[in-house]
């Protein structure tokens, strides 16, 4: 028994329009010459190669590299604990877990802080979403692109990896804010360094 064949109607295809292949032969000499001439021309350029590691091309004043959590000046941490970043990423590679602030325990301006910060980097691709969703500019991406490793856990960078070092006349928190001011004074960049009375006095 025969089968029978599917028409254009049956098939749906009727209102879908279409052309005839047509086949014109070969391309005509000036096409194919211009084609030789890309390739002749590509020839005498200088072959943009480096000898890495030994030799590294600087990368672009934009490049998304690891990312680096910053701090006011005084130390404290500009993270807030929102998790915006987290909800942002598109390949779910952050985890965060804020906690409250307190007076015996304060790490960031206003109410809460970042308590758990990690970056699986074996599920990062350096989109930058993060980076926009951050309101308060904690979070940044570096020129940094060095992260092969041998073990997989060590792709997954913890809080105090991320952190960016201690620079002059930050104090490592917990510590209180600099007196007379708010969070907001911190958002606005008003606080430029540690309050005297929080510096540490050597005997």
């Amino acid at each position: 028994m025969s089968e029978i064949q599917p028409t254009r109607r049956d098939l749906g295809l009727e209102a879908v329009s279409s052309k005839p292949v047509v086949n014109n032969g070969a391309a005509s000499f000036g096409t194919q010459l211009l084609g030789f001439w890309v390739t002749f021309r590509a020839m005498f350029k200088k072959p943009n190669t480096v000898q890495y590691p030994e030799v590294k091309e600087p990368t672009a004043p934009r490049f998304h590299g690891r990312h680096q959590l910053n701090r006011h000046p005084d130390g404290l941490e500009k993270c807030i604990g929102c998790e915006l970043c987290a909800w942002a990423c598109p390949a779910d590679a952050i985890y965060v877990e804020g906690e409250a602030n307190t007076e015996e325990n304060r790490m960031s301006p206003g109410e809460r802080y970042g308590k758990v910060y990690q970056i699986n980097y074996l599920r990062c691709v350096f989109c930058g979403l993060c980076i926009e969703a951050c309101p308060t500019r904690a979070l940044t991406m570096t020129n940094e692109y060095e992260l092969a490793d041998s073990s997989r856990s060590d792709l997954i960078y913890e809080k105090m990896d991320l952190l960016t070092p201690l620079r002059e006349g930050m104090l490592m928190p917990p510590h209180p804010m600099y007196p007379d001011m708010n969070d907001t004074n911190y958002y606005k960049g008003d606080v430029l360094g540690s309050h005297p009375s929080q510096e540490v006095k050597h005997d």
